[in-house]
């Protein structure tokens, strides 16, 4: 088995996949392509992947993209019965797993993307009340899930989990406060006690902070 994961360590979705992949206990190649300096637009990348974008899986050969595709392609391919729970197999359970995901995708990473992104690439040094607001709405739906079940999706950890502590511990590192949503709070701690890959997470949640914040004027959050 070869697998080969581009990644780069301040991008939310890249570092979701990579916990999955430590989740799973995987020998995984990891290839750095530093977005901040354009390496994704290198002909050999587009080659591989034309939406240049990370993270990129190689898998011998099969290369697939979109971090929340790649966690639940390498549970069902390379997880085994032992790791069956990360995605689920009963319908009804893989569907909520599934739900978490696209509000990763659909809501929560969103509403962070349009803070960061004009700060990071267009000039921008403040945010606006209305993306602010937008931002704790999306937090509130989220503590609304976590008051139901310990984790995001079920009572067990899943793929879901992964992709929102990625994006979770991205806008925390840039300074929003998650203190008003209790159950949220409760969740990351957990994850920091139990989650495979939580610090190295952590790690490249506080380099796109760090980012963010050296162009963002103070006393935004």
């Amino acid at each position: 088995m070869s697998l080969t994961l581009y990644h780069f360590p301040a991008s939310a979705p890249s570092r979701s996949a990579i916990l999955t992949a430590r989740a799973l206990n995987l020998n995984v190649n990891v290839k750095e392509v530093n977005l901040f300096a354009k390496e994704q637009l290198k002909p050999e990348f587009l080659k591989l992947n034309p939406q240049h974008c990370v993270p990129t899986l190689d898998d011998n050969g099969f290369v697939l993209w979109e971090s929340r595709a790649i966690a639940s392609y390498l549970v069902q391919a390379h997880g085994g019965e032992k790791f069956a729970s990360l995605y689920p197999l009963s319908a009804k359970e893989k569907a909520v797993v599934d739900q978490r995901l696209y509000f990763d995708a659909g809501v929560l990473y969103p509403r962070i993307r349009a803070i960061c992104f004009p700060v990071l690439f267009l000039g921008e040094t403040t945010v606006s009340k209305e993306k602010k607001d937008q931002l704790s709405e999306a937090f509130g739906y989220l503590d609304g899930f976590l008051s139901k079940t310990k984790w995001v999706a079920a009572d067990h950890i899943t793929v879901a989990d992964n992709a929102i502590l990625a994006s979770v511990s991205s806008i925390q590192e840039v300074g929003f406060n998650i203190a008003p949503f209790p159950h949220v709070v409760a969740w990351e701690a957990h994850c920091k006690e139990v989650m495979p890959g939580y610090e190295e997470n952590k790690v490249g949640a506080q380099i796109f902070g760090n980012a963010v914040k050296s162009k963002l004027a103070s006393g935004q959050f």
